[in-house]
């Protein structure tokens, strides 16, 4: 039976032309959907298709409207990645990445001693980066896009100075800021609302102070942020609170459009994202040693498959630690020996399926020899496809901002390796390529994906998660590819991780059998349990059938695929 025709199978037979049906498993439609964290932001973006907008102005749109509903993420203040792939089979992507200020050096987060001081890679102002995604929204418009860029803004504005009605999620975290004002003073009345109250679930939250910041990007675009007004606040920001970022620091950044890193699996072409993310590069390593293994001979998720999967994962993030940082800074990457066939035919064979690899901090990859970020996808009916990652890493970033501009800063700084030299059995890692240095992007573990055929897109994929995010990707690709899974599945299938240092598996909860977990730990495994890895936002695309199916991870709450 072809593949096809097994997901024909799996359909219903009621589906038309232009019908959409939201199911608890997946949504099927035909024309175009954008699956997102927010149902809000979803359809905002669903709307752009339907007024003519291509698949980069409805990411746009989305992109802007999660700013306002998904706070923990959705951002103005960070920055991110964008994967492309036009109707016509050609690729690129946009790199709008944070950068370390000007004034930025290789040690300073360390105190006298040597060791980093008070958290600060991760805490206060000195762990904020200049933030890069106005610019890359503005940069895709600027080449890509086909509505005006006012239109692309505007709902954004409107969410935010008309409001939405509160959620759940958000009333959670409110009501967690607002019990530490003194440790996190912005955040602590960041849901009030204008009577100085908190906003209460199903009261519209209005934030007229993201209103005017998002305002003066829709008149202005890039110069909207990073010069006049906003600029000017950011930098009064940072003086008064010990940052480093500056007007010329805003006045310099620019996105950068960089070629995509490319692979194959089996006959499909695995499309994503270069340094200074690590994705690209760890996604196929990863997936050429899976293609060296025979499948059909290790059941799905047998202690077979999971060692399998964890020492692929082992290998290419000791290359990660070794090799990868900002190519603007690191010319001679081996980007093309590290995703090669051959370097994962090296890899695959020094596999032990009897026991667990060691993790050697003072060796890297060379002994093999021989939590927050948001994602979306979207397809438009002409088949252009963009898979979207941007973050302002951990959830509310910094947990800093300014109640004039009234967007949340990031605390990228803390992707940099803080301590050069010191990489240890922990997890820290001081390889020179990802140290501090002025107007450096930091690594990353984004990995917006595209899979196509044909120069057709067949998968678009991505999720947060951290240094988890490549190792859920891996996988949910793995599962359409080689086992053939509806995208539903596929995502909410149990996930692990492994990399590198520590030297642990992590491991879904109650997703994985307890003679499994005893299995992998006589093989000198460890295991740690999370509640749940990545928030997978994807779609798969039949063009056989002109059918779009779209998944948002059952562990988002608001989160949705909208389609038409």
């Amino acid at each position: 039976m072809t593949k096809q025709r097994r997901l024909l199978l799996c359909l219903t037979l009621t589906l038309g032309a232009l019908f959409t049906q939201q199911t608890n498993a997946q949504t099927h439609a035909s024309n175009g959907m954008v699956v997102s964290t927010s149902d809000i932001a979803s359809q905002i973006g669903v709307d752009i298709l339907k007024q003519g907008g291509n698949a980069i102005d409805a990411s746009i749109a989305t992109a802007f409207a999660l700013a306002v509903t998904h706070p923990p993420a959705g951002n103005i203040g960070g920055g991110g990645f964008i994967v492309f792939l036009d109707s016509e089979g050609t690729s690129t992507t946009i790199d709008f990445r944070e950068k370390a200020p000007l004034a930025a050096t290789e040690d300073m987060f360390l105190g006298e001693d040597g060791e980093v001081k008070d958290n600060s890679n991760h805490r206060g102002a000195l762990s904020i980066g200049v933030p890069g995604t106005v610019a890359g929204m503005y940069l895709a418009h600027q080449k890509y896009g086909s509505l005006p860029w006012e239109v692309l803004v505007d709902p954004a504005v409107k969410l935010a100075r008309d409001g939405f009605p509160l959620n759940w999620m958000l009333k959670d975290h409110a009501e967690r800021y607002a019990a530490q004002p003194d440790e996190y003073p912005f955040m602590a009345t960041f849901f009030d609302n204008d009577q100085g109250k908190q906003v209460e679930v199903g009261e519209l939250w209005k934030q007229p102070a993201l209103a005017k910041t998002l305002t003066l990007i829709r008149d202005h675009g890039h110069d909207g942020f990073y010069k006049g007004e906003v600029a000017k606040g950011i930098a009064k920001f940072m003086r008064e609170n010990g940052g480093m970022i500056t007007e010329e620091d805003l006045a310099a950044y620019q996105a950068v459009e960089r070629e995509p890193m490319k692979g194959t699996y089996k006959g499909y072409d695995i499309i994503s994202m270069p340094p200074p993310s690590s994705g690209g590069v760890a996604l196929i390593e990863m997936m050429n040693i899976m293609e060296q293994a025979d499948l059909q001979e290790i059941e799905f998720n047998s202690t077979g498959y999971f060692h399998l999967v964890a020492e692929a994962m082992r290998r290419a993030y000791a290359d990660r630690a070794q090799f990868l940082g900002d190519p603007d800074f690191n010319p001679e990457m081996p980007l093309d020996h590290l995703t090669s066939k051959e370097h994962a035919k090296n890899r695959f064979e020094n596999i032990d399926f009897e026991k667990a690899s060691p993790s050697d901090s003072s060796k890297f990859g060379q002994i093999y020899d021989g939590t927050n970020t948001t994602h979306f996808s979207v397809i438009d009916s002409d088949g252009n496809a963009v898979s979207v990652t941007y973050t302002l890493e951990q959830s509310y970033g910094s947990k800093m901002g300014s109640d004039e501009l009234g967007f949340i800063f990031n605390n990228e700084m803390g992707d940099f390796n803080p301590q050069p030299g010191v990489t240890n059995r922990s997890g820290r890692i001081g390889s020179t390529p990802n140290l501090v240095e002025p107007e450096k992007r930091m690594l990353s573990s984004m990995t917006p994906t595209i899979v196509a055929k044909n120069g057709k897109p067949v998968l678009v994929i991505g999720t947060p998660g951290g240094r988890t995010i490549i190792n859920t990707v891996f996988q949910t690709v793995l599962n359409v590819l080689e086992y053939d899974m509806r995208i539903d599945r596929a995502i909410e299938a149990v996930k692990i991780h492994h990399q590198w240092l520590p030297d642990r598996i992590l491991y879904e909860e109650y997703l994985m059998s307890p003679d499994t977990r005893k299995a992998l730990e006589a093989m000198g495994h460890t295991l740690q349990s999370r509640t749940r890895l990545g928030n997978l936002m994807g779609i798969t695309i039949d063009h056989e059938r002109g059918l779009i199916l779209g998944h948002s991870d059952s562990s988002s709450p608001n989160g949705a695929a909208i389609g038409y």
